[in-house]
């Protein structure tokens, strides 16, 4: 009886694995923006992946509204936002409703049109980036081609020179 448990353990073991391997390759054969759904501020219509602008470099950065990472990380993407003002962000968060809306009007998200925040209530962000730390950010060129992905904070000048180095 052991042996058989061994040997369907070591099966299921293989099948994820195998699980998700293929999950990777597709995520790599398919580098382009995700398909998005989040709830914005007013709490009444969605911003989706079909609303970026065209041509345009995008920045998603998911966070939560409690990570102190995360709110060094926008109070520097705000701080340097003149450098950035041609980047779309989009900031999406899975906890409550009340508590983006708090961060958003903390951070005056609202005084920056080129940031989109909204909540991913069906938490499609991370499982498609399997996503391990917060703030996540992941930037796509002006063709939606992903260009790099990065956990935990990030200089704005890393950032940078990682759309730019995805122009050249």
């Amino acid at each position: 009886m052991k042996k058989l448990f061994a040997l369907f353990a070591a099966f299921s073991v293989c099948i994820c694995a195998f699980a998700q391997q293929n999950l990777q390759t597709v995520k790599k054969a398919s580098p382009i923006v995700p398909p998005f759904h989040i709830l914005k501020i007013d709490s009444a219509t969605y911003y989706t992946n079909a609303d970026l602008k065209k041509h345009h470099e995008t920045l998603i950065m998911y966070f939560s509204p409690e990570c102190d990472h995360c709110k060094h990380q926008t109070k520097d993407l705000i701080e340097e936002m003149d450098k950035l003002k041609n980047i779309e962000i989009v900031m999406a968060t899975y906890f409550p409703f009340s508590e983006m809306k708090e961060f958003y009007k903390n951070f005056k998200i609202g005084d920056y049109p080129n940031i989109k925040i909204g909540r991913d209530e069906k938490y499609t962000l991370p499982s498609y980036y399997t996503i391990h730390s917060l703030p996540f950010l992941a930037l796509y060129d002006k063709k939606g081609n992903l260009v790099k992905t990065f956990e935990g904070n990030q200089k704005i000048s890393t950032l940078l020179d990682a759309f730019k180095n995805s122009s050249e």
